[in-house]
């Protein structure tokens, strides 16, 4: 089971990704030094796939808002 998630700054995201343990993956990113004030989970449990799919869909909305991706994210499928 696998979720989809952004981190945030407050209202700006700087990070979207998926995981099958959130708490875990938070730690995580604190530790290599990202800068974010909270995570959001923004899916509910699915599989991997189903997962990936919808974090490269919203990586897509976000770059065709954004012209870019998130400050985070280093290339189009997370």
């Amino acid at each position: 089971d696998t979720v989809t998630y952004e981190l945030k700054q407050g209202n700006k995201v700087v990070y979207v990704g998926t995981t099958n343990d959130p708490e875990r993956r938070e730690q995580q990113h604190r530790e290599d030094g990202k800068k974010f004030g909270h995570m959001n989970v923004t899916s509910r449990r699915m599989t991997e796939d189903g997962a990936k799919k919808k974090e490269t869909d919203r990586l897509a909305t976000y770059r065709k808002n954004q012209g870019r991706n998130p400050k985070y994210n280093k290339d189009s499928d997370g």
